[in-house]
């Protein structure tokens, strides 16, 4: 994915976790197995990201701050705050993308005709 050169800062890491990235595939496996670690080879048969990404998608998730890796093993971020925080919005995506079709988002301003309440009269 092309960057802006002038803003770009290697050190900051960029984290995509929408649906369909390896890292999201990699973080929604952990975290729905908290406590339990994987290597490598585990988590690329448990999940249809590539051997050769698993390592750098990892580390990318470690810097962030949300798995936790000793020595072959990887597993979720013991901080239980940052896996509800990340849980949470796999989850709300998740919903999003399952009834964003429904008939209220086909049907934007549906509400606009509905009396506003909160007018005295």
């Amino acid at each position: 994915m092309p960057v802006d050169f002038e803003t770009h800062d290697p050190d900051t890491p960029r984290l995509d976790l929408s649906e369909g990235t390896n890292a999201r595939a990699l973080l929604e496996l952990l975290l729905s197995n908290p406590g339990v670690g994987y290597t490598p080879a585990e988590l690329a048969a448990e999940t249809d990201v590539p051997r050769g990404s698993i390592g750098p998608t990892l580390q990318r998730l470690e810097r962030a701050g949300l798995v936790r890796h000793k020595e072959p093993y990887w597993a979720a971020t013991s901080d239980e705050r940052v896996a509800s925080a990340v849980a949470s919005f796999v989850g709300v995506e998740s919903i999003g993308e399952a009834f964003g079709d429904d008939w209220y988002a086909r049907n934007e301003g549906w509400d606009e005709d509905l009396p506003d309440l909160s007018e005295e009269e």
